[in-house]
This record gives C-alpha cells, structure tokens and sequence, in this order.
C-alpha cells in the first residue's frame, strides 16, 4: 500500500461530493444532509482546493483515490495560529490504514509548510475507530467536549486531539 496525499484535480470533484453529500458515502459519524454540489466547483475555481487558510488534498494509494483530509487555519491569539484537520475515506477503502497514514502525512506536510505549533482533530466520542487511528498517528487524546457537535437531530460529545510540532521528533 502507497497512501499519499495529492492535489486535488478537477476530475476528482464527483468523487469528493460524493463522500461529502452522498449518506452512504459520508458514513454515520459525517453525514450532516445534502451540500449545494455547486460549492466544490466554485471552490475549485477560485483556489483549486488550496489557498493560506487551509485546503484539501486526496488521499491516494497509487493512482485509485480513497479519500480526502482538509485543514483549516485556527487563530489561537494575536500572535499564532494552530491547524484544525479531518478526513473521510471512501467506505470501500476503510478499514485498511489509509486514514492512519494520511493523518501522519498531513502532519508532516502541515509542520513542514507554516510555522504552526499544532495540529487538531477531533471525533464523536463514539467513533471507536477514528480515535485509535488519530492515536496511531501520534496525536494525543486531550479531552472531551461536550455536546460539541450536532448531527442527525442531535449533540453528540467529542473528543479532541492534537499534536505539536515536538511530537513528530
């Protein structure tokens, strides 16, 4: 298995709603109703996906996609900011590392490309499987956060990860 992270091509578009919009794609922890399917080709145009404050790449394993991580920019104070970032991989690739990999990538390629000190994620507390991947990938279980996500008619709590620049040494 080769993950890797890559831009996004315009071709990649149909796949990326569909796993943002399609709820047997988005699977039970991030399916939040239909998108305008027009948002992702007007993001497209304007950025390719990728601009200062944050992006999205495909998460790749050799030529076939498989997902997708995005990021965001944080203000922490007046002086830093900090990377928020999530991932969905496509039901047919889950379950194999994928995400566990593209996470440590996106690490790498975050720390390597701005001068942030850290790296956030979180989950629905009841997803088992995405805590453990955030762990494998070296991030640290910080705590929980309560009521911190509404889906399907209903807050659910969290749980919030990090990893600062000094955990990948």
């Amino acid at each position: 298995m080769t993950t890797r992270l890559r831009p996004v091509h315009e071709d990649d578009l149909p796949f990326l709603n569909r796993l943002m919009s399609d709820p047997d794609s988005t699977g039970e922890f991030q399916w939040y109703g239909f998108r305008n399917p027009h948002l992702l080709r007007e993001r497209w145009n304007t950025n390719g996906m990728l601009d200062d404050e944050g992006g999205i790449l495909i998460i790749a394993d050799g030529d076939d996609e498989v997902g997708f991580v995005q990021w965001g920019r944080q203000v922490a104070n007046r002086a830093s900011f900090y990377w928020s970032m999530g991932l969905i991989v496509a039901p047919e690739h889950r379950g194999r590392g994928h995400g566990t990999r593209a996470q440590r990538l996106i690490a790498h390629y975050l720390f390597d490309h701005s001068l942030a000190n850290r790296i956030e994620a979180s989950t629905e507390i009841t997803n088992v499987a995405e805590q453990r991947a955030l762990e494998k990938a070296g991030f640290t279980r910080e705590g929980v956060l309560r009521g911190g996500g509404f889906r399907a008619g209903q807050w659910h709590d969290g749980v919030l990860y990090s990893m600062i620049r000094s955990d990948l040494a």
